[in-house]
């Protein structure tokens, strides 16, 4: 009786934590959608993935709630998939995702109606849960709403704000477009108008940020000069990032022609470092060198760290005498910039690799005494100056 006893306290224990925890139910979406339909309920999809910060969060801290479990199971039918797997992989393509983690509300005839992104409070959460169910803040109303009138900048903004809740920037940029078409040249120089195109307007050839480009002060009186600068190399980034993450070097190298036309210093600086980047990934040192070499001087001159990111690529994977003597020239200017151990260690092993042994023990001696007056390990330049010391001529 006694055991009998403490088995039933152990299972109510058990029942009570597990009420409490997020247990996500891998519903097949075909059986979900189909449910949906049944119970006339939206269908409430989380893409999650295991090694995801933020979805781990939302599970523990949001998703385990009991009140919003509660709410999810009363007014949803709930499935959760693993955007690695099955038809998570699916769902993750079908419905563009970008971002982790995704909840997607959908209704029967599968329209997506909501879509939310990234971490939440709880209350935040079951804020935009009852929005979800509000058929005049869903998507379909939204946008029905602005193309009746497409020149309205309310509707506008409260379909775009709706929209970047579970959106990536790109797919906002047709909805601004729309919009941003009923305006002409001189009235997109407005405060009103230039929140539209830094929150929409992603495409670099299209009219409006072209438009920015020729007209920066003007915009900069409505906005800011710091503000435009951004824009303008949130641009590029948005043009060039995916192609480098992708290794796609085919297109990269076509719209690199593209970003390079804006020029600016500014963008043709985060044209340079994505150059360096890509080549970096895809071991094209040639190309590499063809581009340090050019540009070097002119973007980075002065900044010390990346000089010297630039002169280890050349110690470990450049090795014509002529190049490297460019990078000594370029770390020593470094080392005008700032004194450091590295920047000295690093001189001397590019002087030792085009055999100049006598620049190599000056530089690596520079190196030891700062790191004795810093009190600093000098393990590596201590084998430098010992191979150094045996091959110095007598």
């Amino acid at each position: 009786m006694r055991f009998l006893f403490i088995l039933f306290l152990s299972v109510t224990f058990q029942s009570v934590i597990s009420q409490n925890q997020f247990i996500p139910v891998d519903i097949p979406y075909k059986t979900a959608l189909e449910t949906a339909k049944k119970e006339n309920k939206p269908l409430f999809v989380m893409l999650y993935a295991d090694w995801c910060p933020h979805c781990n969060l939302m599970k523990t801290e949001v998703l385990s709630d009991p009140a919003v479990i509660d709410f999810l199971n009363k007014n949803f039918v709930c499935t959760y998939k693993n955007i690695e797997k099955d038809e998570g992989i699916v769902l993750k393509n079908k419905f563009n995702t970008k971002s982790l983690p995704t909840f997607l509300f959908i209704d029967s005839n599968e329209t997506l109606i909501y879509a939310l992104k990234g971490e939440m409070k709880k209350a935040e959460f079951q804020n935009e849960l009852r929005y979800a169910l509000n058929p005049k803040m869903q998507l379909p109303y939204l946008e029905k709403e602005f193309l009746a009138d497409p020149s309205n900048s309310d509707k506008f903004f409260i379909y775009l704000n709706t929209l970047k809740k579970g959106k990536d920037r790109t797919e906002l940029s047709p909805a601004t477009h729309t919009y941003l078409n009923t305006q002409s040249d001189a009235q997109l120089v407005s405060e009103l108008n230039w929140r539209v195109i830094a929150n929409g307007v992603t495409d670099i050839n299209s009219r409006e940020f072209q438009y920015v480009l020729k007209h920066q002060k003007e915009f900069a009186t409505v906005a800011s000069q710091n503000r435009v600068d951004r824009k303008i190399e949130s641009i590029v980034n948005e043009l060039l990032r995916p192609l480098v993450d992708n290794l796609d070097t085919i297109n990269y190298y076509k719209q690199r022609e593209v970003a390079k036309s804006i020029r600016l210093q500014k963008t043709d600086s985060l044209v340079f470092k994505y150059d360096l980047s890509l080549a970096e990934r895809t071991e094209k040192w040639d190309f590499y060198k063809k581009v340090t070499l050019e540009d070097t001087q002119k973007l980075v001159w002065n900044d010390a760290s990346f000089l010297k990111d630039i002169g280890n690529t050349y110690l470990k994977h450049i090795n014509d005498t002529e190049s490297l003597k460019k990078a000594i020239f370029w770390v020593n200017h470094s080392l005008e910039l700032n004194d450091s151990y590295d920047g000295n260690l690093l001189e001397a092993k590019l002087y030792n690799k085009i055999k100049d042994k006598k620049k190599a023990l000056e530089y690596a001696k520079n190196a030891k005494a700062i790191a004795k007056e810093m009190d600093w390990n000098s393990k590596e330049v201590d084998v430098l100056l010992a191979e150094l010391n045996t091959k110095q001529p007598k």
